[in-house]
């Protein structure tokens, strides 16, 4: 066994045992922790496939800013896990059914998978060696050129959730006091000082 096989076993291994103990785990803040791990072998698989880019973008976006950002919200969240856990068995076979499925769609897919020979010896669109251009050049050409549209609708698609997040979460509470920014810039001295001739040894 050579060393990239090594690592690669290594890695693999590492990442579905974590991704495993993701789902596994009763404590929100270890499955957080399971994912950054998840995360960095996963890189760590780029890596070797000599998509360094992809590697980088993984660790950096990911594990730097999404799972930190889970993290936080997780540890600063008081949530009662309790209290959700305790509709649990109540979406138990309808969560069950809907594993169900997707186990069953899994297996169809990775059991009827082929490779047309033909497609692996004449590519559509042949990928330059690493002396003509670098791995992000050629991720770059490809995503700005044939899959141009697919990428602005995934970033529309993704800026229609974060909006709907925002809509959702946005709630009005009684007796909060906002700022109002027109109300503000209308403030004369008239209005914003007021004077009182407090009497001698008196209060107001």
């Amino acid at each position: 066994m050579t060393v990239t096989a090594a690592f690669f076993y290594l890695f693999a291994t590492i990442t579905i045992a974590s991704g495993f103990m993701v789902i596994a785990s009763r404590n929100p803040v270890q499955s957080v922790l399971f994912l950054i791990l998840a995360f960095v072998n996963a890189a760590g698989l780029f890596l070797l496939m000599g998509a360094e880019f992809l590697a980088m973008i993984l660790v950096i976006v990911y594990v730097g800013a999404v799972a930190v950002l889970f993290l936080f919200v997780v540890m600063m969240l008081d949530v009662d896990f309790a209290a959700l856990r305790q509709g649990f068995l109540q979406y138990l076979p309808i969560g069950g059914l809907i594993g169900l499925i997707l186990l069953l769609e899994l297996i169809l897919v990775v059991g009827t998978y082929t490779i047309d020979p033909g497609l692996v010896r004449s590519p559509a669109v042949p990928i330059p060696s690493a002396d003509v251009m670098t791995n992000t050049e050629a991720i770059g050409q490809v995503l700005y050129t044939r899959y141009f549209y697919f990428f602005q609708a995934a970033g529309l698609i993704l800026l229609v959730a974060m909006i709907g997040a925002i809509v959702l979460t946005l709630r009005e509470r009684v007796g909060v006091r906002r700022q109002d920014i027109s109300k503000q810039n209308a403030r004369t001295q008239e209005t914003a000082v007021e004077v009182r001739k407090v009497p001698f040894r008196q209060g107001i």
